[in-house]
């Protein structure tokens, strides 16, 4: 099972003292909270892709390079690449090249992001997000498994002969999960080839996480890759702890009632019963964690978000340390009671020694995937 946190890099001002942190400074708590999430002994550190205020997250791979040279063993990811408005000939590149950089600490989330403008200012249209994420990707898939490529498709202009450098590390492509909130049509993506599927339920009731992970699970087995309990599923989620409850509650409220995505609408309590997002003791968060496992089986991937609505730097470390106190009881807990044949998310190391780079597919199954 693997732990860790996911960052969407919103610049927020801090509701308790009216400070807005700069570009800068929340670029370099980026960093910071990364290398803190190795030390106390995560397994992963994401990081979003936007490319507007007020968010620092655009050039991901700028941050995984400099965050890789500074750790040793925290599996770098994205928690959204945007396979919708950016080429997948440089999504090709950049993380190859990033793998090679990272010694192989690499995987990412492919997203349609949740900012409609991004769009047009990329030359695309919102209204082709889901073709774009289903044709983008099959070229993606296919320069990171084939030397030479010739393809031409709908939204970019067509390759002869054409060979992405550098190949990936050791000839295995950075292993991908797909996310979504909210379309089936990410779900059976993930599921056609063999991918993992991250459900970001941080926003949702348990039950339509539940019915995504379930589609994803019945179509992973439909296509060939193994038993619906054998699919790679990945969730969200939403903490903030401290040793006494009320007092996590209390000094959370101002962050919730004013957080721009979730700010001036449900109650705090409200949204704690509804979706997964736990404020309470260490032992609380521990608890409701393991506790998603009833609803979408046993998983891969749990990743928390963490530093958000304008919670200062000093309060996401120290969150951090509270959660390294309590890996040990999760570890254990997701362990307890888990199928021998259920597998562990797949590491550059596991794809090498397997031989595996990933299933391969053909353009008309892809095209059936798109219909």
């Amino acid at each position: 099972m693997q732990l860790g946190i996911f960052s969407v890099g919103d610049v927020t001002t801090d509701p308790t003292t009216g400070r807005t942190p700069t570009e800068h400074e929340r670029i370099k708590a980026t960093v910071a909270i990364a290398k803190k999430a190795e030390e106390v002994g995560l397994d992963v550190f994401a990081t979003g892709e936007h490319h507007n205020p007020p968010f620092i997250s655009s050039g991901p791979t700028t941050t995984l390079a400099f965050i890789a040279a500074q750790t040793e063993r925290i599996i770098l990811s994205t928690s959204t690449t945007l396979i919708t408005t950016t080429d997948p000939v440089l999504i090709a590149e950049d993380y190859a090249k990033l793998q090679h950089l990272a010694d192989g600490r690499v995987d990412l989330m492919m997203g349609r992001g949740n900012t409609g403008p991004v769009y047009p200012w990329f030359g695309k249209d919102i209204r082709d997000g889901i073709p774009l994420a289903i044709e983008n990707y099959h070229l993606l898939h296919r320069l990171w498994r084939e030397e030479v490529v010739d393809w031409e498709g709908r939204y970019r202009t067509p390759l002869q002969g054409y060979t992405s450098t550098p190949r990936p590390l050791d000839g295995v492509p950075p292993f991908v999960w797909h996310g979504s909130i909210r379309s089936p049509e990410i779900a059976e993506q993930a599921a056609y080839y063999g991918d993992g599927f991250f459900s970001n339920h941080i926003f949702w009731p348990a039950e339509h996480t539940a019915r995504m992970v379930e589609l994803y699970r019945r179509r992973f087995e439909h296509y060939g890759h193994g038993s619906a309990d054998q699919a790679i599923v990945g969730i969200g989620g939403q903490v903030f702890m401290r040793r006494d409850s009320k007092a996590a509650v209390d000094e959370f409220r101002p962050y919730f009632d004013n957080a721009p995505v979730y700010g001036h609408g449900p109650s705090l309590e409200d949204f704690m019963e509804q979706t997964p997002l736990t404020v309470g003791s260490p032992q609380q968060v521990l608890e409701r964690t393991l506790g998603f496992r009833e609803y979408v089986g046993d998983y891969q991937r749990q990743l928390f978000l963490l530093d958000h609505a304008g919670l200062p730097l000093k309060t996401v470390l120290e969150q951090l340390d509270l959660l390294g106190e309590i890996l040990p009881d999760l570890r254990a807990g997701f362990a307890e009671g888990r199928p021998a044949h259920v597998p562990d998310a797949p590491t550059h190391a596991s794809l090498v020694a397997t031989g595996t780079a990933g299933s391969t597919t053909s353009d008309a199954s892809s095209a059936a995937v798109a219909s």
